[in-house]
């Protein structure tokens, strides 16, 4: 059986992020996501790593509002908790001025 590129959790999760950006999609590369199936011995959902690039233009801006208080965004995600959420270390600024923000995140079942 052929799983789906991105789960329901973490579609709805990039969905989110994306949508507090606040700016067109099309100017945020998403160079990396995984995830991974989670559990506890009460509770089922994904441990998820993804890595956005964020473009020069407007970088420093889009890092505050993606990472400003990340931990404490109200998340609304059909069928999903957002249980924890973090940068994953610093931005990392390249060569051509974009920035690599790096965020973990775990997401529960409802």
């Amino acid at each position: 059986m052929m799983r789906p590129a991105l789960s329901t959790a973490a579609a709805g999760l990039l969905r989110s992020l994306l949508a507090r950006a606040g700016i067109d999609r099309d100017r945020i590369l998403l160079t990396e996501f995984r995830s991974v199936d989670w559990q506890s011995l009460t509770f089922i959902g994904e441990r998820h790593e993804i890595s956005l690039r964020l473009p020069a233009r407007d970088s420093a801006s889009l890092v505050a509002r993606l990472a400003d208080r990340l931990e404490d965004v109200e998340w609304n995600i059909p069928g999903q908790i957002v249980a924890d959420i973090a940068l994953d270390g610093s931005p990392i600024e390249t060569a051509d001025g974009s920035v690599i923000l790096n965020i973990e995140a775990l997401t529960i079942a409802e």
